[in-house]
């Protein structure tokens, strides 16, 4: 069933791409980052402990000879596979491009800032072929954008980097089938929860409370798979509207600079619905939300 928050606008084709683009948009260099000797020093007492211990495991680091070893002896290592991987990925894609990793190393001017979902299922890099420097990402439970007022968390930090300091042109908010976030949330009772323990995981995804009011009010006689299969769309709809509560998102997207998408993907039958958000803010009666440039790839 299709959201019922956002209401299709004639189809409109996004501007050319500018090949010169990222001239226009912000850098940010990495500047020249050199060892520094002399142990740390924790002083105080009480929490100084934390920092004493973790300086002592910066220290191993900082004094470990790289030689090869055997990392590990005759035991499962969860690392081997990652490792050959990782050669695999040095050899075919670093040393052939060795340039580009290097202009890289100096900046980055991503095309994307892209929010999703932690679900292991649901790697943006590997669905959308992302390369190094494509897109800024930051991952969390069930792809939600909390409203400005929520305050900082690593998902506001990274927006506040991505749109403010790379301006990325670019948003795009991705949700996915059989989202256990989602599920989390539309099991969640009305009323406060009597637990007594707290949940990390409960807390977040009220953040999509008023996805899932929407949903029970648009799907609530359907089952329960398939209201959550109307919240995932709906609750991705909710965060590109929460996303135009911050003044400096707002501001770009009335300016023209920054455009907001959504993007649906299905693992189950491997489709991937896009969408882009319309806002008009000096519109007088009737919405000032729309959608355009919907499509299924499959």
């Amino acid at each position: 069933m299709a959201p019922a928050l956002l209401r299709p606008a004639s189809p409109c084709a996004p501007p050319p791409y500018a090949a010169d683009s990222a001239r226009s948009r912000g850098t940010v260099s990495i500047a020249d980052s050199r060892a520094r000797g002399g142990a740390l020093r924790a002083g105080g007492s009480g929490r100084t402990k934390a920092s004493r211990d973790h300086s002592g495991l910066t220290r191993q680091l900082l004094d470990f000879q790289h030689d090869t070893v055997n990392e590990v002896d005759g035991d499962y290592d969860p690392f081997g596979q990652l490792k050959a991987r990782f050669m695999d990925f040095k050899q075919r894609n670093y040393v052939e491009n060795y340039s580009k990793y290097q202009n890289l190393a100096e900046q980055q001017t991503p095309e994307f800032m892209v929010v999703a979902c932690a679900d292991s299922r649901v790697c943006p890099t590997s669905i959308l072929g992302l390369q190094p420097g494509d897109a800024f990402t930051v991952r969390n439970i069930a792809n939600l954008v909390p409203p400005y007022e929520h305050g900082a968390s690593e998902t506001t930090a990274a927006l506040e980097f991505a749109v403010n300091t790379l301006k990325v042109p670019n948003v795009l908010v991705v949700g996915h089938s059989r989202c256990g976030g989602i599920q989390a949330l539309m099991s969640m009772k009305n009323k406060k929860d009597d637990s007594s323990s707290r949940s990390f995981i409960r807390d977040w995804v009220s953040l999509g409370k008023s996805a899932r009011l929407s949903t029970e009010a648009a799907a609530g006689n359907l089952n329960f798979e398939s209201q959550c299969r109307h919240c995932e769309k709906e609750s991705i709809n909710s965060s590109l509207l929460n996303l135009l509560t911050y003044p400096w998102i707002e501001e770009r997207v009335k300016e023209g600079t920054l455009n907001l998408h959504a993007g649906y993907y299905n693992f189950v039958d491997c489709t991937f619905e896009k969408w882009t958000l319309v806002y008009r803010p000096g519109l007088e009666g009737g919405s000032k939300y729309a959608i355009k440039n919907r499509s299924t790839w499959s």
